[in-house]
């Protein structure tokens, strides 16, 4: 599933900024060229990695948030893209809306209940490349102490190496995208007035 609810200037105004829509500028250091991948051990960025949502509120809204700053790992082959791992953790505090009290609510038992649960994760089982610059990558979601495997489908978005005054680091990014459905994670509150379905798009960076 590629298609995807959430506008640019929809995100931007979580973030309280202007909408800016992405594209690959002739100069700037990373392309769309898998050759310059280059093998081993990548950290998330997390100051570049997000995970956005939407969900149906009453058939009335598509309503959406983002998780910023996960952590994580991407063992990556560009010989042997098949044998590539990646596992992330989701902090689910850093969890926004734009709603304070709808952020707050998500917050408690009927939702994440992240006192208890503070985080989420994805740890990969295997990788299905699909061409040259895409894959589904599956593995297992746990959230809310409940593990469900999920299917991601991934496409590269760019690599190369960053300036020397942004630390000169090999990088990688991809965009993937799923949907899950709450319920399946000890989250039904109000299903079926809240839907159910939740769309997810992981914007992921990271650095070598």
């Amino acid at each position: 599933m590629r298609t995807f609810l959430i506008s640019a200037a929809a995100i931007a105004a979580i973030a309280g900024g202007t909408a800016v829509i992405a594209q690959q500028t002739p100069g700037v250091p990373g392309a769309k060229d898998p050759s310059r991948v280059t093998g081993g051990t990548y950290q998330v960025d997390p100051g570049h990695t997000q995970v956005a949502f939407a969900y149906d509120h009453m058939g009335f809204s598509n309503n959406f948030g983002l998780i910023s700053q996960p952590t994580g790992t991407l063992t990556l082959d560009p010989k042997n893209v098949a044998a590539s791992k990646v596992s992330i953790d989701v902090p689910i505090a850093n969890l926004r809306t734009g709603i304070p009290a709808l952020d707050e609510h998500l917050m408690k038992a009927d939702f994440f209940d992240s006192a208890k649960f503070p985080k989420a994760t994805f740890v990969s089982t295997s990788v299905k490349p699909d061409g040259a610059t895409s894959a589904e990558i599956t593995g297992n979601l746990t959230i809310k102490g409940v593990t469900k495997p999920v299917t991601l489908d991934a496409d590269f978005y760019g690599a190369g190496k960053a300036p020397a005054m942004a630390g000169g680091k090999e990088n990688v990014g991809f965009v993937a995208t799923t949907t899950i459905k709450r319920s399946d994670f000890n989250m039904g509150y109000a299903v079926p007035m809240v839907g159910d379905a939740v769309e997810l798009k992981i914007v992921a960076a990271f650095q070598k």
